[in-house]
């Protein structure tokens, strides 16, 4: 017999990063109290980002089509490219200065310990 429904809500709000058993708790029954057409919309938005959201050919960020809008860019600076981490740290670069060239987002930590 699977969980009772309240409890795979919480379990399923467990795997964002820092949401322990107390926050997820809390974020269900304030969905489920509070904003039940707010919680509509972030199930139907979650499911489309999940099911249309994919990596930029090129620099392999997150991007809708198959080239993102920075890379389809063609005022971009080719000669500059800064590599990041992950997705997030390309958009805080973006938003905090004034670079205009290219990114390459590796989607995780190069660990030369790790191989």
């Amino acid at each position: 017999m699977s969980a009772p429904l309240l409890e795979q809500l919480i379990d399923a709000l467990r795997v964002l990063p820092g949401v322990g058993q107390k926050t997820a708790q809390r974020m269900a029954y304030h969905l489920l109290e509070r904003e039940r057409e707010g919680g509509q919309r972030l199930a139907e938005t979650l499911e489309l980002a999940v099911e249309r959201i994919g990596h930029c050919v090129q620099c392999r960020d997150f991007s809708e089509t198959e080239l993102c809008p920075t890379c389809a860019n063609g005022s971009r600076e080719r000669s500059q490219l800064c590599v990041v981490e992950s997705p997030a740290d390309r958009l805080a670069i973006e938003n905090a200065t004034g670079f205009r060239g290219v990114y390459f987002v590796l989607q995780g930590r190069l660990s030369p310990l790790d191989g």
